[in-house]
């Protein structure tokens, strides 16, 4: 599909395609978001006003709340794109594969390549990012609402997958992302202690087949 372009009439320039809309928003969104993340990182978070990310960012008050609606949206935003993934993981399985086998080699695949997200990850920038996350109660907290809706799309996805009853589903979403927190947290921990990647590659793999391991003995409908 050829790149949106912005239109012409007679007149001249009409408005930009939505596709060329929805781009310009979505930088515009980022823009804002490693702006005050910038901020946060420099002075605290609890330091520096809303007031304060506008103003860095060229944007109104107003306008900055249109894309976040909390000053804590300003650095969670970073897990949105995470929170289904568990579900998608599960409904995107080859043919065969059940859903806690898809679900751990997708984790492990995410430690060989020191994604973020499972802790396994020494860049600078990502470490401080997780000192700034949880080093502040008020983003803990607010993590808390990103979980949970990991937990409900993931027992969505594991109903559809292997039946059983919405609470059954349920708690067993809510171990399995439990799991892989306790194991992202440790590795982060870890790390930002000095241990080098490899080494906790390594022992952070033998901790992910074992973690799997226990779920697969408890939780046998998805296993």
């Amino acid at each position: 599909m050829p790149p949106a372009t912005e239109s012409t009439s007679p007149t001249g320039p009409t408005s930009p395609t939505p596709g060329l809309r929805a781009r310009k928003k979505q930088r515009r969104f980022e823009e804002i978001s490693e702006t005050a993340i910038a901020l946060f990182l420099e002075k605290g978070f609890e330091k520096v006003s809303v007031a304060e990310v506008a103003a860095a960012a060229e944007v109104s008050k107003p306008t900055l709340f249109r894309y976040f609606a909390s000053k804590e949206d300003l650095v969670l935003h970073r897990f949105a794109d995470h929170e289904d993934e568990a579900a998608r993981t599960v409904a995107a399985r080859p043919a065969g594969l059940t859903a806690l086998d898809a679900l751990h080699r997708h984790f492990l695949a995410g430690l060989d390549r020191h994604d973020p997200v499972t802790g396994l990850n020494d860049a600078e920038g990502v470490l401080a990012f997780h000192r700034l996350l949880y080093g502040t109660p008020s983003l803990v907290a607010r993590l808390h609402g990103y979980q949970n809706r990991s937990e409900q799309a993931l027992a969505t996805a594991l109903r559809d997958a292997h039946g059983g009853t919405p609470l059954e589903a349920r708690l067993a979403a809510a171990q399995i992302i439990a799991v892989h927190r306790v194991l992202a947290e440790d590795n982060w921990h870890r790390v930002a202690s000095g241990e080098p990647v490899p080494h906790v590659h390594k022992t952070a793999t033998t901790a992910t087949n074992e973690a799997y391991t226990q779920l697969r003995t408890g939780l046998t409908r998805y296993a």
